[in-house]
Formats: C-alpha cells, structure tokens, sequence
C-alpha cells in the first residue's frame, strides 16, 4: 500500500524533527486499524536507515536498503508475538522478549548509526513486559528509537504512554478519504466509506474481500429476527461461519441507524422493537461481544446471547 494523504502532516513534523536533531527516543502509533499506521512505520524507517536518504524517503538501492528488503539488517529489530516452546503462537508479548531485547541494545549499532526496534502489536505486552520496557524508555541508549504500534493504545499502561512521543491517526476528512478511494478504483466509495465508518483503509480492503454483501446480510438477518423469521442461533452459525467480527461491527452500525430512526420519529429500518435504551445498551454489547470472541469463550454462545437480545 502506497503513502496516504493523511499521513503528510504527520510526516513533515517528523522530518522537520529529524532535520533539527530533535527525534525522540520513543514513537507510539496509534489509531483506528486501516489507516496504514504500519505502512508510514515502515516508510519513515526505511528513510531513517537509508545511507543515501532524500527528502526523508530511502533510495532502495543502497546496502541499507537491500538488507531491509532481505529482512535482515542488524540494527533493525521487531517484536511481536512469539513462540511458546511447544511450536504454537503466543497471544501476548512475554518479558523474555523485552529483556532481549534490552540485552541486544546494550551492543553498539553494527553500522555505527541508529538502533530502531518495532514493538507491534505494542498494546498485546502483558504487564510484566511493559514494566520490563519501561527500564529500556527511562535510560534510552544513544542513536535509539523505539517504535510502538496499537490500535487499543489505552490497553498499554500509563507509565508507557507517557514517555512515547504520540502520532495518533485520525480518520481523514469524508471528501479526501472519497477522492483516495477513487484513485483507488474502489466500486461505489461512498457506499464502502460508510460501512468502514469513514475508516477508508477499512473501505478498501471489505470492498475487495466483498464485505458489502456481508453488511446487507447481516441487516438482513437482523430484521428477520426482529420480525421472528429466523432463530438467533441459525444466525449465530451463519455469522460464525463467515467474519464473525465483521458481522458485529455491521451488527453494531444497524443499532446506531435503528436508535436515530427512533429519535427522528421515523420508522426503525430493521423493524427493530427496542426502545432508544435498550438500542444503546444492545450496540455496547455487540462491541463487547466482538471483543470477547478473541479470547476463550465459546463464539456461538457469545453470539446467541446478544441476538436474543434483538429478539
């Protein structure tokens, strides 16, 4: 994915402070998932790295560059989930991996320029890890940089937010996401923009992976339900079966729609019964139950308890 327009601002600022000699120690990339926070991570970094920069962008060519492509510069570095020691991916980042890290900081950079680490997702260290890191952000080595990337950036602890330099993605402006989505070639940009939220990164990649006909599925169902044509749990497998967390996040648009319906006097779309409390209480719990279908609960009765609910 090629730079963003709204990543400019963020991107001068940063060129201006590294320019003047000013960078901080320690970046943290935050914001709505779909805004290329990782793309701008890596433009910056390849720039950082490069040995013939301009204007802040790397050259590509040089032996720098050729070692990033290779994925094998030494004085770049990432953590993100690791391995436990039966083979199977772990699901936060552990403190074993930030004292590494620390160890491997301790060494002089191999090209006697900048040391940069990524920690990503930065928001899934757990809190022994995240008190390990904080050593490392009070008594930062020389030439250092230390990147964090989350899209929950309120999951980290305090302590860790506050010695990060924040650049914090916004959702563009309506008719500059629009304009980008059309350069993009995306079909109907207005109609992808609205079911991402505004989030155009969202737009363009539910447009390519049909997530359209998902959204219009999902308020199907939802006023079958509301009509008593479909049984929660025969939509509970079919949203199981497809993106689940997709089908809440559309499930938790058509509870905003149906509440303004309400509270302009108009007829509910969906056919919805509940009043403007409970649409309110039942979108909070589409949004927790997205949530809690990360973790261990079982998915089908996660999703049979809220759909009862719309009942």
């Amino acid at each position: 994915m090629s730079a963003q327009p709204w990543h400019e601002a963020h991107w001068q600022r940063l060129q201006s402070r590294l320019s003047r000699g000013a960078l901080p120690h320690a970046l943290l990339l935050c914001g709505p998932a779909g805004l290329g926070k990782r793309v701008f991570l890596q433009r910056f970094v390849r720039g950082l790295l490069c040995a013939h920069p301009r204007d802040g962008e790397a050259c590509g060519q040089c032996r720098t560059c050729l070692l990033m492509d290779a994925g094998t510069h030494p004085d770049y570095m990432t953590i993100s989930y690791g391995l436990r020691k039966d083979g199977v991916q772990r699901k936060e980042i552990v403190v074993d991996q930030i004292r590494e890290l620390s160890a491997r900081l301790a060494m002089a950079s191999q090209f006697g320029g900048w040391q940069v680490v990524v920690i990503d997702p930065a928001d899934a260290m757990n809190a022994a890890a995240a008190n390990a890191l904080l050593k490392t952000l009070e008594e930062p080595s020389p030439q250092t940089l230390l990147l964090l990337v989350a899209d929950a950036p309120w999951r980290l602890p305090q302590t860790i937010r506050s010695r990060c330099q924040r650049i914090e993605f916004q959702l563009p402006p309506p008719a500059e996401a629009m304009d980008w989505l059309a350069a993009q070639g995306v079909p109907d940009p207005a109609a992808a923009l609205q079911a991402a939220g505004g989030n155009p990164g969202l737009a363009k990649a539910w447009a390519e992976q049909g997530a359209l006909a998902r959204r219009q599925a999902v308020r199907k169902d939802l006023a079958a339900l509301a009509a008593g044509r479909a049984e929660p749990m025969e939509v509970a497998r079919r949203w199981l079966d497809a993106e689940p967390e997709q089908c809440l996040w559309f499930a938790a648009q058509a509870a905003v729609e149906e509440a303004r319906s309400r509270a302009a006097g108009s007829a509910a779309p969906l056919g919805s019964r509940l009043d403007a409390e409970a649409l309110a209480d039942w979108f909070a719990s589409a949004n927790r139950t997205r949530d809690a279908l990360r973790g261990p609960l079982r998915g089908d009765l996660l999703l049979l308890e809220l759909l009862a609910g719309w009942r």
